[in-house]
């Protein structure tokens, strides 16, 4: 969306955290917690060289600049990603709920986290409330002009 991505700060994130291949919201709760200031965002990634759908993700923001700390595992161009945001959490939210969550189901991983209940299941996405819809069909829309852009080409 209008955010940027920091290939460089993401990349030294992702080493310094010891980020992980499809451990999205690991890393970037992770990254929440080891960056001053940041705000961890649940939503959608579209990726360019692939846009048959959006993906569900997790990076953290520092005020205008998107943090991604799966960068290295997607091995795409940060101006080929496109994130749609549906859940910022605060640092200190995150770690509440996540905390919750243990206690409550200690068999389940607290992550990713969802909306406030009542829960709206979109097919094989994340729960969550309207701002995860209005999320999805965004990076749905963006999907679509990707996959015209690249059927006009050929």
């Amino acid at each position: 969306m209008g955010k940027a991505v920091d290939e460089a700060l993401s990349l030294e994130l992702a080493t310094k955290i010891k980020s992980k291949a499809k451990a999205q919201f690991d890393n970037a709760y992770r990254a929440a917690l080891a960056t001053e200031g940041a705000l961890y965002v649940q939503g959608f990634l579209v990726v360019a060289g692939n846009p048959a759908k959006p993906l569900e993700h997790a990076w953290i923001e520092v005020g205008d600049t998107i943090l991604d700390p799966t960068l290295p595992h997607l091995k795409q161009k940060p101006q080929n990603l496109h994130y749609f945001p549906a859940q910022p959490l605060t640092v200190k939210k995150l770690k509440a709920i996540v905390e919750e969550a243990k206690e409550d189901y200690p068999e389940d991983d607290p992550l990713p986290v969802y909306g406030s209940s009542p829960y709206e299941y979109y097919g094989n996405v994340m729960l969550g409330g309207k701002e995860y819809q209005e999320a999805l069909k965004l990076a749905e829309a963006k999907c679509r002009e990707i996959k015209q852009q690249q059927s006009e080409r050929n």
